[in-house]
């Protein structure tokens, strides 16, 4: 404490710097965009994908989360898809609720066989200020060892295994683990399902459920 011209000045210390976000981005550079990229035919796209993308969203705070849709999925057990468009405009329709999620429609734009390796180089190259995470099913960990070029996959994304009962959550590989609500839809059943004339209401968006019967798709 000191005196000057009969006016008292107290002396105080800050304990930390105050750093505003200018001064941040200045010391530590721009920050990096945090994307998950959600892969699969989304054949179609149901209440469990939805379920899925916000939980690893949300639980990883990240800025997007992008349902990416193949071309023609690499798998050996190859089952066939409806035209990318079709499988395209009914997510476009299930995502437009929420502002996290958007489209990523690099693969169908590629054609193809879609192997994810060339998607992340792409992706890497033409976006160098985000970081990616790649989102699965437990179910899909093990096959990991199969993935063309999983050695350098796994240093250009990060992949995040979404828990799934009866599924033991280790890998060989680094994944990031998220909890989400489980709910037993496939996209099989709601295409059997549809065959059948038998209500899909809840499995399914209505805006989805809207497009296919407008579309009248798997009918045959």
């Amino acid at each position: 404490m000191s005196t000057t011209t009969g006016f008292t000045v107290k002396q105080t210390t800050l304990t930390r710097p105050v750093i505003t976000a200018e001064v941040s981005e200045e010391i530590l550079g721009p920050r990096r965009k945090q994307v998950a990229l959600f892969g699969g035919t989304f054949n179609p796209v149901h209440i469990g994908h939805l379920i899925m993308a916000e939980a690893v969203g949300t639980t990883l705070g990240l800025d997007r989360v992008l349902f990416m849709p193949d071309n023609q999925p690499p798998h050996v057990d190859h089952k066939s898809a409806i035209p990318a468009a079709h499988r395209v405009a009914m997510l476009e329709a299930a995502i437009r609720p929420n502002p996290m999620f958007d489209l990523e429609l690099t693969e169908v734009r590629r054609g193809g066989v879609s192997y994810t390796i060339d998607t992340m180089r792409a992706l890497r190259e033409a976006h160098p200020d985000t970081d990616y995470y790649f989102i699965i099913g437990a179910d899909m960990v093990n096959y990991l060892p199969k993935w063309r070029d999983i050695d350098e996959l796994v240093k250009l994304v990060t992949f995040v295994g979404v828990r799934r009962r009866g599924f033991t959550p280790a890998s060989a590989y680094p994944i990031v683990w998220v909890d989400a609500p489980l709910i037993e839809i496939s996209s099989s059943t709601i295409r059997e399902r549809v065959a059948k004339h038998q209500s899909i209401r809840y499995l399914v968006p209505d805006a989805v459920a809207a497009y296919i019967e407008k579309e009248g798709l798997y009918l045959d």
